[in-house]
């Protein structure tokens, strides 16, 4: 039996703490739903902001929602020579000693000291589905994706909760690169 997973493809987006939203959006604000995403709960909000570097910048970055309790960007190494940060190749939320970047909404300005990564390629996996497929949290897989110049993916690390969905983020950089979009399948091939 093949293990298939569909693959989900990530674009430069930041997540904030509920303070963050309301330094740069204004008191009281609050994300508003603009779609939701493949993970239950999570929404791609309707606000967006603006990411500042030291050397270039990008207007109108999606905010995920609900609020977290740290704020961190996700972006793609060609993402990171734009803006003219270092960031380092992390899991999401890992962001001790991370790059940092300035933000801009319409109510105000918020300067990160730490939370700019490169997210980690990662699989999302239901309880249920970590048992079908074998798979411990953690675990590193390797993976096959097809697409137009299909590639396998090393060190894909397997998240595993009562609260995912089976989905695999991979960033923009990974998509382009293996000539994939939202929705194909990968095929989780064995251990990393």
């Amino acid at each position: 039996m093949k293990k298939t997973v569909p693959v989900g493809v990530s674009a430069r987006h930041i997540h904030l703490t509920q303070e963050h939203v309301e330094k740069l959006f204004g008191a009281g604000a609050e994300l508003s739903i603009m779609k939701p995403l493949s993970q239950p709960g999570q929404f791609a909000a309707n606000e967006t902001v603006a990411v500042i570097g030291p050397k270039g910048s990008f207007a109108k970055v999606r905010i995920l929602g609900p609020v977290r309790k740290q704020s961190q960007l996700e972006i793609s190494r060609t993402d990171s020579f734009a803006l003219g940060v270092n960031p380092p190749l992390r899991e999401s939320g890992n962001i001790a000693g991370s790059a940092a970047i300035k933000l801009q909404g319409p109510a105000g300005e918020v300067e990160l000291e730490e939370g700019v990564i490169i997210a980690a390629r990662h699989i999302h996996f239901h309880t249920e589905d970590a048992k079908k497929f074998g798979v411990a949290d953690k675990q590193q897989l390797r993976v096959r994706v097809g697409g137009e110049r299909g590639v396998v993916f090393e060190h894909v690390i397997a998240r595993v909760s009562d609260n995912f969905a089976l989905d695999m983020h991979i960033d923009t950089d990974e998509a382009n690169a293996a000539g994939v979009q939202n929705g194909e399948l990968a095929e989780i091939l064995d251990e990393g």
